[in-house]
């Protein structure tokens, strides 16, 4: 599959926002029609049936969506545990 550019993701989560805000469903032909489109190509681009999966996956693509893991970074020292390995402990 292919995959949209974050900007062109980023582009269309503003417009089904503004659109959405604006009430866009229940105004003129014209309003329903763009939030239509907007909608159908949030889902093509993310590969999804409907806007809230389009809409989490779209915003999961994004810059800064997934946090920096930095435990393949750098391991442990030995002997020591991680806070999630305590909270595994614990139990």
């Amino acid at each position: 599959m292919l995959m949209a550019h974050p900007a062109v993701l980023a582009n269309l989560i503003s417009q089904y926002e503004a659109l959405s805000a604006l009430h866009a469903e229940d105004g003129n032909e014209e309003a329903r029609r763009r939030l239509d489109d907007v909608t159908y190509t949030l889902c093509v681009a993310t590969g999804t049936r409907d806007i809230d999966a389009a809409l989490i996956a779209a915003r999961h693509r994004l810059p800064g969506a997934r946090p920096f893991d930095d435990s393949v970074v750098t391991a442990p020292m030995t002997g020591t545990r991680t806070a999630d390995q305590e909270s595994l402990a614990a139990l």
